[in-house]
């Protein structure tokens, strides 16, 4: 694909260039790594709804399961903390490693952090497949957790750092693209593998390599971001890539910008302290709320235990798995819709219907639930009631993935001056992934205490995240990365914040004002 004309800088100035094959198929390529993360998200719910998984590791949940006589609560079937932190665990490692890829991501570069996740995910994941006991199975998790730590930093950055500003929505959307789809890959995988007879949970688990491999062969064959390269004082080679990536030798604006950039970035010796000062508090705070936010939608809570949920709600075992599977086609096909209107109309507008939507579905579901199930947990479904359970719920994953799953990353990926874009890009991975955590280690406790209040609990999150985006979350299409203080400058509220010399630095060779 290439467009001809300027590359749009929104409210600044106009770059030369246009899209090229060359620079769509690096961000393709690097968009797969959200391959790995969608993919643990995907397999987790149904390895831990598996009869034979359960039998070996987890027997308690398994016999409390088949003993159960019909008066215990549907709500508390699943219930077991060592369970949860199966799931879980990884998350708290990919939390940790985000720290040491930011430091790995500014020192030697994007590509380097996206192979490293690669090849531990894929260490992970054979560990995974052969384990034995629970402790090698966790110690398998949090390999995976650290190779999605250093994926989910790097990537997202790569990508906004890469893309012309007229597409760096859809390009940085390939990463949540890639993530749904291996959400999709790993539903059907656990589809299959539930009919064999035994070890599917194996061929589960250790089918994670594939995306490991794809991820980590794509990643060494990338070239690196003429920010990177400039950022490491590779100035020649950095011109190079921005002519590349532009087709046309004409990039003296933008390679200009960069390196004025880079020179307020390298004068910065503390990016965790520097990010702490009042000039860069809006950066700050929704780099600290949004993946807050994406979190409490209760997205995970569907995604992470899709089968589990549709068995406590009185699907039979394939019923229940091939109703996650139909969550995870719905989700990608949400996700395109996303990637094709996110540069037209924006960021806001995404996140504002996406959470009007997600907040009427959670509502109808909870309805639904407590129509049926009541406080007690007694119950079931009959076939129309679950169609329509499984409908909001679709609604629903519809809502997320063309609003806050891709817009969670995207957005605090690209308002980071350069001098605190490692440092941000972690801070928005570590809250993600400790929420993650948290979320996926109370969630079954949760449901067991909260019941259908549950629902309404995350509904009560939509709301306010919703107002949130209203208020306080500005518009930040077509915008060059390094020119995005004029927008925080014009901002009601933010404006206070950014200092005049700061607009001024990064808008010197501008003739207007926005």
């Amino acid at each position: 694909m290439a467009v001809g004309g300027g590359i749009s800088a929104g409210n600044g100035k106009q770059y030369e260039g246009r899209v090229t094959p060359f620079v769509v198929v690096a961000c393709l390529v690097a968009a797969t790594g959200g391959l790995i993360f969608g993919y643990d998200i995907g397999i987790s719910g149904g390895v831990t709804s598996m009869d034979e998984f359960l039998q070996k590791f987890f027997p308690t949940v398994y016999a409390k399961q088949k003993n159960a006589t019909g008066h215990e609560s549907q709500y508390c079937k699943f219930e077991n903390h060592m369970l949860t932190l199966f799931t879980s665990s990884l998350y708290l490692a990919a939390l940790i490693a985000s720290f040491f890829a930011s430091a790995t991501t500014r020192k030697f570069g994007r590509k380097i952090s996206m192979t490293i996740g690669g090849v531990v995910f894929l260490i992970g994941a054979i560990l995974n497949g052969a384990a034995m006991n629970v402790a090698m199975l966790i110690i398998g998790r949090i390999l995976l957790g650290v190779g999605i730590g250093y994926a989910n930093q790097s990537v997202p950055v790569y990508l906004s750092e890469m893309a012309p500003p007229k597409l760096r929505g859809a390009l940085n959307i390939g990463f949540q693209m890639a993530t749904t789809i291996g959400i999709f890959a790993a539903n059907l995988v656990n589809y299959g593998t539930a009919q064999m007879k035994e070890n599917g949970w194996r061929v589960s688990l250790a089918l994670a390599a594939a995306p490991a491999l794809i991820m980590t062969i794509g990643a060494i064959f990338l070239p690196d971001t003429p920010n990177s390269l400039i950022e490491r004082g590779l100035k020649d080679q950095a011109k190079e890539m921005l002519q590349k990536i532009r087709g046309t030798p004409n990039v003296h604006d933008e390679f200009s910008d960069l390196v004025d950039a880079s020179a307020v970035s390298q004068q910065v010796r503390h990016p965790w302290k520097t990010i702490l000062e009042p000039k860069y508090r809006p950066q700050l705070i929704i780099t600290c709320l949004i993946p807050l936010f994406q979190q409490l939608t209760g997205i995970n809570v569907i995604m992470f235990y899709a089968p589990v949920l549709f068995k406590t709600l009185g699907f039979e075992d394939d019923a229940s798995l091939m109703s996650a599977v139909v969550t995870g086609l719905v989700n990608v096909f949400a996700t395109v819709v996303s990637i094709l209107v996110v540069d037209r109309f924006g960021r806001r507008v995404l996140f504002l219907e996406g959470g009007i939507q997600m907040l009427a579905c959670q509502i109808g579901v909870g309805v639904l639930i407590a129509s049926v199930f009541g406080v007690s947990g007694n119950g079931t479904f009959s076939k129309g009631l679950g169609n329509l359970a499984l409908a909001l719920i679709c609604i629903y994953v519809a809502a997320f993935a063309w609003s806050w799953g891709p817009l969670g990353w995207l957005v605090p990926s690209e308002i980071h001056p350069m001098e605190i874009r490692s440092a941000g890009q972690s801070i928005n991975v570590s809250v993600n992934m400790f929420f993650t955590f948290v979320i996926g280690q109370l969630f079954l406790s949760m449901l067991c205490h909260m019941k259908f209040g549950l629902f309404f609990f995350f509904g009560g999150w939509v709301l306010l995240m919703t107002a949130f985006v209203y208020f306080f979350v500005p518009e930040t299409r077509n915008v060059p990365i390094e020119e995005m203080n004029r927008v925080w400058k014009a901002h009601w509220f933010w404006g206070k914040y950014i200092p005049d010399d700061a607009v001024g630095l990064s808008h010197k060779s501008s003739d207007h004002d926005a």
